[in-house]
Order: structure tokens, then C-alpha cells, then sequence
């Protein structure tokens, strides 16, 4: 209960400030209700999200000085989705003071936009321009688009309980037992994790943009096909696509974006990415999972544009590149994954050592799991070029109907033990 009045709080905050906003013509006064708005939002996401992470990062340090300091821990536990709901509500105060969009009076469709129930845990982040406007137009069922999302919901639980939870049962046994495991088995490890937060995160999206489009709204799409990306600039422009736009618009283009000198423009990338890190979790692993990526990026801009561009003249290089990129986001995950920075890096270790050409087989395993990734890879192949709505529509009735059962048969069979998104978490 209480943490619904925390939502309700946040709500109420934004409402009231983007009202005021509109009311104000003096630049002074905008500034002043746009600030108590991201204060209010962040303020509350630093309490809740990091407090803990700032105690225990402070202890450390005086203690790295021999000062003995040992700050309690707080008892505070993450609302779920309050990183989600706070950075929507945050992108209606901004749009309304950039004159973007107009304050609305609308209380209860204000409420709903930032309650919508299909992606307030984990996304997609939607835009107040995309999602609230749509409370306020009239909406007529339509048969073609209601069979339309349930396609789409039963493959986004297809991908969650069979991809997903099947690739976390071997990506569990690694993780837990990597200091007895040779190198190769770790590598393929991270290959497993790389599709089960994948399976997972966009089974996720997918229910809910089906969900939303049951009830004739539609949302963002959040996921097209990412790991068949040529570098990893690409990558971010097909994964979690409404967080990356929302740093893009909110942080890297009001720093300058890339119409800054040389140096900045790495600056805005690492800030962006680092903050990105920050906030997935109040972790260092996700700091340098963060900071990893920023520096592919740069490194992108820096040495490899000439390699790149040669994928549009050669398919070798074209598949060439796809590997390689697969290669440096599945080594950034090992850190995503991982329980702190000391193991991550132990991990990477064990990977780099001279078991790393051992056979990676192991009875432990499900080797289940490399079929459903192939099923994966083929499904987001023939959906390349295109958003996926569903990946067999415009094949024959009986082939679609099919796949739909066999979609439930899989489901069935792979039944685990409840297993939460991993995405809740955040």
C-alpha cells in the first residue's frame, strides 16, 4: 500500500508541476517547478534505488583510509518499476516545458498514463506525445488486431518461459559453479545469458505491447532484432530502444550531443552510458558494464569506421562484423550478470586460461537450450528487416495455427518453478 502512495505521490508531483509550468510565463518560474519535478522524482529514485549502494560505498572508503566507519545499512526495499514510471513522468514534465506538448488537466488521464498497467514494471518507457494522447481518442475494437497481439503475447511468454527460463537453468549452474568449470564452458555461459535476458526483457516487451493492443492503444516497440547489429552503435539502436532514446533526448543531446568538439562528444557518450549503468542497479558491475560499452562506442568512432563500412561492399565482413559485435556485448553482460565486481572479473579470468579450448560439454547442462536460441535466431532473422508483429504472419492459415500450438506445447513442457522477469528488478 504504501508504495502505491508512492506512485501516487510522483503522479500528483508531475501533474501538479507540468500545470504549473503552463500557468507561469516567466522563464524563472519554469525552471523552478521543472526543477522540483526532477528533483522530486530523482530524489526519490536515489532513496529507494541507491542509498544503500552510497552507505556501503562510503564505509568502504574510510575504511580504505583506516578511518573505521560503519554506517548502517537501510532497510528499504525497491518498489517495483520505479525506474520506469519516474523517467515517463519525468519526459511529460520536460516535454511540457520545452513546449513540446500541452499541460493536461486531466487528472485521471494523466494517472493512467503513468499507471498503464501492460509496462509499468519494465517498460517500454513511452513518450507523453505516443501514450497519453491516446487516452483521450476513441477506440473501436478491431478482430484483425485483437488475433494480432494475442500472437504476439503467446510468443513473448514463448521466449520468457521457454527461451528464457530453459537458458537460465544452464546460465545458473556456470554462474554458481565457474571456479570449477574450464574456460569454454564459461565462455558459452555468457552466450546462454546473452539470449536469456534477451528472451526474457523482449518476452516481456512483446506481452505488453500485445497486451496494450488488446486494449487499442499501442505502444513502442523495444527490441528489433539487436543481435543481428553490425556494431555495437546499432546494437543500442535495437535494444531497450525507448531507454536509449530517452538518454539520447534528456542527457546526450543537451550536453551537445555529436555538435560538440571531438572530446566532448566521447564525454556525452560515456556519460550517457555510465548513467545508463547506474541506472540498471546500484552496483559497480553495472557501472563498468556501462562504462564497457561507451568505450566500444568510441573506440567504434575512433578505429573501426573504415572496417565497418566495408560490411556494405562484402558479406563476409557483414557477417564478420555481426560476430564481433555479439563477441564484445556478450563479454559486457559476464559483468551484468554477475554478483559483484570481484566475481566478474574472477569469471573473466577462468574464461582467459588455458581450458578455454577444453570441450565445453557437461551433463549439467540442458543442451535443450542451443535449439530454443536457434529458434530465436531464425525467428528474429526472418523478421530482420522489419518490426516483428508476428513472425509467421503472411504464411498459410495452418502454418500459423501450428506454430501457435506448438507455441503452448512448449510452454507446457517447459514449465519451471515461477521465475520473475529479470528486468523487475530495476
Amino acid at each position: 500500500m504504501r508504495y502505491l502512495l508512492l506512485l501516487l505521490a510522483s503522479t500528483v508531483n508531475d501533474y501538479t508541476m507540468a500545470l504549473l509550468i503552463a500557468k507561469f510565463r516567466e522563464s524563472s518560474y519554469k525552471k523552478l517547478f521543472l526543477s522540483l519535478s526532477i528533483l522530486g522524482n530523482l530524489g526519490m529514485l536515489m532513496y529507494f534505488k541507491y542509498v544503500n549502494f552510497f552507505i556501503d560505498s562510503f564505509n568502504t572508503l574510510m575504511n580504505s583510509f583506516g578511518i573505521g566507519t560503519s554506517l548502517p545499512i537501510l532497510n528499504v526495499v525497491l518498489p517495483i518499476g520505479i525506474s520506469f514510471y519516474t523517467f515517463q513522468s519525468l519526459a511529460y514534465v520536460i516535454s511540457v516545458y520545452r513546449g513540446n506538448l500541452k499541460a493536461t488537466s486531466d487528472f485521471i488521464g494523466f494517472s493512467a498514463f503513468i499507471c498503464f498497467f501492460p509496462q509499468l514494471v519494465a517498460g517500454p518507457i513511452e513518450r507523453p506525445g505516443h501514450l497519453l494522447t491516446q487516452f483521450f481518442i476513441k477506440r473501436e475494437f478491431s478482430y484483425d488486431k485483437a488475433v494480432l497481439a494475442s500472437k504476439q503475447i503467446v510468443w513473448g511468454f514463448f521466449k520468457k518461459l521457454v527461451i528464457a527460463d530453459t537458458c537460465a537453468e544452464n546460465v545458473n549452474y556456470i554462474f554458481n559453479n565457474y571456479e570449477t568449470l574450464n574456460g569454454s564452458l564459461l565462455a558459452l555461459g555468457a552466450v546462454y545469458f546473452a539470449f536469456q535476458i534477451y528472451g526474457d526483457f523482449s518476452g516481456y516487451s512483446d506481452i505488453a505491447l500485445g497486451t496494450a493492443r488488446l486494449l487499442g492503444f499501442d505502444l513502442t516497440v523495444n527490441f528489433k532484432t539487436p543481435y543481428f547489429s553490425t556494431t555495437v552503435g546499432e546494437f543500442w539502436s535495437r535494444w531497450h530502444i525507448t531507454l536509449s532514446n530517452w538518454f539520447k533526448d534528456y542527457v546526450y543531446i543537451p550536453l551537445g550531443g555529436g555538435k560538440v568538439s571531438t572530446l566532448k562528444r566521447y564525454r556525452n557518450i560515456l556519460v550517457v552510458f555510465l548513467l545508463s549503468g547506474f541506472w540498471h542497479g546500484a552496483n559497480w558491475t553495472f557501472i563498468i558494464w556501462g562504462g564497457l560499452n561507451a568505450f566500444y562506442m568510441i573506440g567504434e568512432q575512433v578505429i573501426w569506421k573504415k572496417v565497418v563500412a566495408l560490411k556494405e561492399r562484402n558479406p563476409f565482413f557483414l557477417v564478420l562484423n555481426i560476430v564481433i559485435t555479439f563477441c564484445l556485448i556478450t563479454f559486457a553482460w559476464i559483468f551484468f550478470r554477475s554478483a559483484n565486481l570481484s566475481e566478474a572479473l574472477d569469471y573473466i579470468r577462468h574464461i582467459f586460461s588455458k581450458t578455454i579450448f577444453s570441450s565445453p560439454g557437461n551433463p549439467n547442462l540442458k543442451l535443450t537450450a542451443l535449439f530454443l536460441i536457434l529458434i530465436l535466431l531464425i525467428t528474429d532473422y526472418l523478421n530482420r528487416k522489419e518490426y516483428f508483429q508476428f513472425v509467421w504472419r503472411g504464411y498459410p492459415k495452418w502454418v500459423q495455427v501450428l506454430f501457435i500450438y506448438a507455441s503452448f506445447a512448449g510452454m507446457i513442457y517447459f514449465s519451471k518453478s515461477q521465475a520473475s522477469f529479470i528486468y523487475f528488478q530495476f
